[in-house]
């Protein structure tokens, strides 16, 4: 599997609105690439156009993998709001893409991932019975598992509590190594700490972001993490300020 770069360039426009002007985002190959913004600023629109989501998202420009092969068929999907069976068990969810594409479930590696993300001995639950930090483990898992050289995860640790958070971090950028991975948030942190490439989304479009050199997953207690962190952090408040 050899993960291709991806272009998105031009006017994005949520119904007949004009929602980010004049972009121009080359996220590499089999690297991580990383929207952060305000709630509401189009980072999941832009998530759900590069998945081939419908919706009433639209391009007035062009999205192509560097390798111009067409997109459908190639990205796995975190949605922010993953939704689970609640009938099924947590090894059925985990493998439903699989099954949806009348493959052969992997059910011990379903179970694998079940226990890297902490949810060892739990594979027979059923999601209600489960935490809403642990409900969003299994959607990780559910993703993890997929083959696509291509991962949009939408606030994929929204949920979890601080120590929880920095260890799936630290999963998602082992298990996605050599995937071209597009991650959504509106943390400062967890951008610092993953992204090779960022961009800050705004009114004015979007922003390339300044990063520490050290390798992602960078450590969170390092000096130049925790001042890319606070830049980032002053450049929010900036923004939100502004708009008020």
């Amino acid at each position: 599997m050899t993960a291709p770069g991806l272009s998105l360039r031009g006017d994005l426009w949520l119904d007949k609105a004009p929602l980010l002007r004049e972009l121009a985002l080359e996220m590499p190959a089999a690297r991580w690439s990383c929207l952060l913004g305000p709630s509401g600023v189009g980072k999941s629109t832009i998530g759900r156009l590069i998945a081939g989501l419908p919706g009433p998202q639209r391009l007035d420009g062009t999205l192509q993998s560097s390798d111009r092969a067409a997109l459908a068929g190639r990205v796995a999907f975190l949605a922010q709001d993953g939704q689970l069976l609640p009938w099924a068990d947590l090894v059925h969810n985990v493998t439903i893409g699989t099954r949806l594409r009348g493959e052969r479930p992997d059910k011990a590696r379903a179970r694998e991932l079940l226990a890297e993300v902490g949810l060892e001995g739990l594979e027979s639950r059923r999601p209600a019975s489960l935490s809403g930090g642990q409900r969003q483990r299994v959607v990780l898992a559910r993703t993890l598992i997929e083959d696509s050289p291509i991962v949009v995860l939408d606030e994929p640790f929204s949920a979890l509590d601080a120590a929880t958070r920095v260890a799936m971090q630290d999963l998602a950028a082992r298990i996605l190594r050599g995937r071209t991975v597009v991650l959504i948030t509106h943390e400062p942190l967890e951008a610092v700490r993953l992204a090779d490439r960022a961009w800050l989304l705004g009114p004015e479009g979007a922003e390339a972001m300044s990063l520490p050199e050290a390798e992602a997953p960078r450590d969170y207690r390092a000096p130049g993490t925790l001042d890319a962190q606070s830049r980032l952090l002053a450049r929010l408040h900036g923004m939100a300020t502004e708009c008020t």
